[in-house]
């Protein structure tokens, strides 16, 4: 993780400073377009899976429309944003007084991101339109990701959607749009953006400075952030210790999954657990659909609640700081239970 970019991985890009995207030229070409007719939505929901490019493609338009104010005369395709204009340097440097990003902050105690976006931070899109207000250039709010806003918070922005003020524009990045309130979503125009192909991938990772191979580009379901969490987070190890587990039987199990239990909650491990959690959901979802098409109904309910069940014991563990490692133990025991 960067000190400056507390939730930014190891070897990836600050998405305000990555000049270079990949694969969602079609992404790319609606904003474009849209924004050049002058019929552009006031709030766009980027929806799609974690890592693909969702913030870097948000802060690229937001470029493109800082530097062309004038929708009419926008170019017809969006650009490598310039390092060097004043556009790009005060988008880079925070010091930009037409866009503000809002994401979960870091929490002044522990130095740790917070779980949540909170409403004191929506609070700042409020002051922000109303300090910019006289200056007539956009104003443009990036939330990443809107997931993670908490209900007060989520109240406070969708009460900003509802009377917009003028030349706004909202990017809301989302990874799960279900998790949103569906008010919200009604305000807002989706473009999904779909994972990376592997062309794509392999010239992300390059453009990183990261080797890949087949098994690198299979594993990561097309997310650079996954890429890079088997890369520089021993993810590939995890992925066999859990593998190993589902294997064992007995004592010889047991073992396996308290190695495993402690590999995920070591000190500063939160990137790894949060690997993990995404990986046994689709895993277990991968095999409900794969019960389902044998026929095995029975079995894919039963996969299918576990699936859910395990989310929401994620999401009480972190909410109420649970002991992670009994957490997860229990997830593992019940993963391993014969279906009926």
């Amino acid at each position: 993780m960067s000190e400056d970019h507390p939730s930014l991985l190891d070897g990836a890009i600050w998405p305000p400073e990555n000049t270079k995207l990949f694969g969602h030229g079609d992404a790319e070409a609606f904003l474009a377009q849209s924004y050049r007719s002058g019929k552009g939505h006031h709030a766009l929901l980027m929806e799609g899976p974690s890592g693909i490019g969702k913030a870097t493609l948000a802060f690229r338009f937001a470029n493109h429309v800082l530097s062309h104010p004038d929708p009419a005369s926008a170019p017809e395709f969006l650009a490598d944003p310039d390092p060097n204009s004043s556009v790009s340097r005060q988008i880079t440097s925070g010091a930009s007084h037409n866009l503000l990003h809002l994401a979960r902050p870091v929490d002044e105690k522990t130095g740790k991101v917070k779980s949540a976006i909170t409403v004191d931070e929506v609070r700042r899109a409020g002051r922000f339109f109303s300090q910019t207000s006289g200056t007539g250039n956009w104003r443009i709010v990036i939330i990443d990701p809107a997931d993670d806003m908490n209900r007060s918070a989520a109240n406070a922005i969708l009460k900003i959607l509802e009377e917009p003020p003028k030349r706004a524009l909202f990017l809301l990045i989302s990874h799960a749009p279900g998790k949103l309130l569906p008010t919200i979503r009604s305000r807002c125009l989706p473009l999904k953006l779909s994972p990376l192909g592997d062309e794509a991938l392999h010239s992300a990772l390059a453009h990183l400075g990261v080797e890949d191979d087949p098994a690198l580009l299979a594993s990561a379901n097309g997310s650079v952030g996954e890429a890079l969490k088997l890369v520089n987070y021993g993810g590939g190890e995890i992925i066999s210790a859990y593998n190993e587990v589902l294997s064992l039987q007995g004592p010889s199990a047991r073992k396996a999954m308290h190695r495993l239990a402690d590999a995920l909650t070591g000190k500063d491990n939160d990137t790894i657990f949060d690997f993990f959690s995404t990986h046994i959901g689709d895993d277990l979802m991968g095999r409900a659909k794969a019960a389902a098409m044998a026929g095995q109904v029975a079995q894919a309910e039963r996969l299918s609640r576990l699936h859910s069940d395990i989310i929401e014991r994620l999401t009480v563990s972190d909410a109420y700081n649970l002991d992670r490692k009994q957490t997860i133990l229990g997830i593992l025991g019940d993963i391993k239970q014969p279906g009926p």
